[in-house]
């Protein structure tokens, strides 16, 4: 194990440069910081190539376990004094765990539609959204109901932002997510059979109102202008989601999420 006691240290320059995305971009890796997204990219056999640690800033007894499973893995181990790793942690309030990881990118020709399972094929298209809180509130709701994959139309925001990582929970490990042009996205759901829920104010039927249960994709879009007028004409479905107060829209995670469980709800009565 090495030890890291300066902040000067290129290891430190290095996990720093991360946090932008044109080093992202380069090196073809990213942050994962935190127990519980740690565990869970474990759990996911996603590969960990190097991991800070500061036992002092644990905050449980498990911290151990998870460490020995990634280094005999190969996980290159290093120890760091409290004041290096609160330099390098992306949190007001870390917990001693920040690794760096290889990223991974999917293709749409890799998202399995699961023909065999109870329900039918359920995807989610986010269209350029700019915040990555939103994006990883969307990973994190989709990975509860258990959609198929989040697939990210002409993205804005990076998937491996570690806001997105932070924001998901570590769910974006546990959903299929693929980065696309819309047209190739478009022309992929229509070779699938698969229809595409839009939500706009304009619609006559609330999202309850209408059948969920066959496939579909959620197509939801950006936080100021929600989806394009291009995905809005190709929506096999449009609904609207009842708004009774002064605001006349809701947060794009907000809004997703409740389309989501909307689907889960309808599948889980057909059973």
């Amino acid at each position: 194990m090495i030890e890291l006691t300066s902040v000067q240290n290129p290891k430190v320059k290095q996990i720093l440069h991360l946090r932008d995305r044109p080093e992202r971009d380069i090196s073809q890796t990213f942050l994962i910081e935190g127990y519980r997204e740690l565990l869970r990219a474990a759990d996911a056999d996603w590969e960990v190539n190097l991991l800070f640690i500061c036992p002092a800033l644990f905050l449980g007894m498990n911290e151990p376990t998870l460490i020995e499973r990634l280094t005999s893995r190969g996980t290159e181990l290093f120890y760091c004094s409290e004041k290096v790793f609160r330099k390098i942690s992306y949190r007001d309030r870390p917990d001693g765990l920040l690794a760096i990881a290889p990223q991974r990118h999917l293709t749409l020709d890799d998202l399995s539609l699961k023909t065999k399972k109870p329900m039918a094929p359920f995807f989610v298209v986010a269209e350029a959204i700019e915040k990555p809180g939103n994006l990883g509130t969307i990973l994190r709701s989709s990975d509860a109901v258990g959609i198929d994959g989040l697939i990210v139309c002409d993205r804005c925001t990076d998937i491996y932002n570690p806001n997105v990582v932070r924001a998901s929970v570590g769910t974006l490990f546990t959903v299929p997510t693929v980065e696309a042009r819309g047209e190739d996205i478009l022309l992929w759901l229509n070779k699938q059979g698969i229809d595409i829920l839009a939500a706009t104010p304009h619609a006559e039927k609330e999202f309850t109102q209408v059948d969920l249960t066959s496939p579909v994709a959620i197509a939801v879009g950006t936080e100021q202008l929600g989806l394009s007028e291009r995905w809005m004409k190709q929506a096999t479905m449009q609904v609207r989601i009842p708004m009774m107060g002064v605001a006349d829209s809701l947060n794009v995670a907000m809004a997703t999420t409740l389309l989501l469980y909307e689907v889960l709800r309808q599948r889980q009565l057909k059973k």
